[in-house]
């Protein structure tokens, strides 16, 4: 079971690994949803991550609010990605949208080709696609070779529990050809009844382990 820790910057970190965080998934300002950390916070925590044998996973996401990026917030998303391979992160977590709510496939295309070599995860902008085009864009995903899709199952404002079904749904259609993980409001506390439910081997959460 991987224990994907959301971090906003270094502080929480050591104390999240030593809590059993099998991956980090490194941001800032995760009070607008996490927005793409500094390279000195980068470089810090890959260097002790990887002492700790735990993948880092960055954030690539240049403000708060939607997921439709014009051309000099996806030449920025473009560079900081860049810069966080080049300080070796394992992978990186980005989405992008267009005023529709579809895919913006030319920025994804470009977002994956610098991505080559890393993981990636198409994180919870997936969760305002509309639901009946969610089952063709992981058939998508799966021929782009996207690793994985971060999800809540619907909107951040209601719990994830009133998620779960459709969730399944979707993990169930994936049948493994890609990972989708639940993420959003889950703890240590409800962790396992989640995991349980779903059938799945990773979640993601700011209190998935405790950090006391």
């Amino acid at each position: 079971m991987i224990k994907e820790f959301c971090a906003e910057n270094f502080t929480d970190i050591p104390a999240a690994i030593k809590a059993d965080a099998g991956r980090i998934e490194l941001c800032d300002n995760l009070a607008v949803g996490g927005t793409t950390p500094s390279l000195g916070v980068i470089e810090e925590t890959l260097a002790y991550a990887n002492e700790k044998h735990v993948p880092v996973m960055t954030m690539i996401r240049p403000r708060g609010g939607d997921f439709i990026y014009n051309d000099l917030e996806l030449k920025i998303m473009e560079t900081d990605l860049i810069h966080a391979k080049n300080a070796g992160t394992d992978g990186v977590v980005f989405g992008c949208l267009t005023e529709d709510n579809e895919v913006d496939e030319e920025a994804l295309e470009i977002l994956l080709g610098n991505s080559i070599g890393l993981q990636t995860t198409f994180h919870m902008a997936f969760d305002a696609i509309p639901k009946e085009k969610q089952f063709e864009t992981i058939d998508w995903f799966v021929k782009l070779g996207i690793d994985r899709i971060l999800s809540h199952g619907g909107p951040l404002s209601q719990p994830i529990e009133e998620s779960l079904a459709h969730l399944k749904e979707l993990i169930d259609y994936a049948d493994g050809r890609i990972t989708i993980f639940p993420g959003g409001g889950i703890t240590y506390e409800n962790l396992d009844k989640i995991v349980q439910t779903l059938g799945v081997k990773e979640a993601h959460g700011t209190k998935i382990v405790p950090l006391d």
